[in-house]
């Protein structure tokens, strides 16, 4: 059965527009001051799980010519081995902020950036991917509402990280990271 051009059309166009609705939103940003930082740390399961298979094989090998249970015992005591030099390797610090928006409403935010100090007034992206950026004291007074630059900002900085996470040579990923640091931080 073939399609009109006309109903093809419409729903190419209906299928973008719901592509488009995710795509384009918009990134919220509001303004706040840091009242409380803490350091904190950051496990990646995937570290310790590959951890856990090499050093589970690493026990099994070193059990060869042994019997049956001397050799699982070695699989398995190099595995638990494996996945704690994994943890210990894969830690890496991060920060969390807490911050006062508006005087009224308290957020936290957990990041890898450093550098940001109680009572420095940040710029709180919040979209496809959240960011703080340190921004003039001056938007921290009351009713202070973002311009139309700070969000354009906000949603170059999603685009940048979108970027990063689809990047699928060396050169794109190369060429992403540094996009993100540009545009992403303060």
């Amino acid at each position: 059965m073939k399609i009109p051009r006309t109903r093809a059309r419409a729903a190419a166009a209906a299928a973008l527009l719901l592509c488009a609705g995710t795509a384009f939103a918009q990134s919220q940003v509001s303004y706040g001051r840091i009242t409380a930082v803490q350091m904190t740390t950051e496990a990646s399961t995937g570290a310790q799980a590959g951890g856990a298979l090499v050093g589970g094989a690493i026990g099994l090998a070193t059990g060869s010519g042994q019997s049956r249970s001397n050799r699982a015992l070695r699989g398995i005591a190099g595995g638990v081995a494996g996945q704690q030099v994994g943890r210990l390797a894969s830690n890496r610090p991060t920060f969390e902020y807490t911050i006062l928006i508006g005087g009224t409403s308290t957020i936290r935010m957990v990041t890898d950036e450093a550098g940001l100090r109680v009572g420095d007034c940040v710029a709180v992206e919040r979209g496809a991917f959240n960011n703080l950026r340190l921004v003039d004291d001056a938007r921290c007074a009351p009713n202070v509402r973002p311009s139309q630059a700070a969000v354009n900002e906000a949603n170059a900085c999603d685009r940048a990280k979108e970027a990063l996470l689809n990047a699928q040579t060396d050169e794109e990923f190369d060429r992403a990271e540094r996009r993100v640091r540009l545009l992403c931080q303060d």
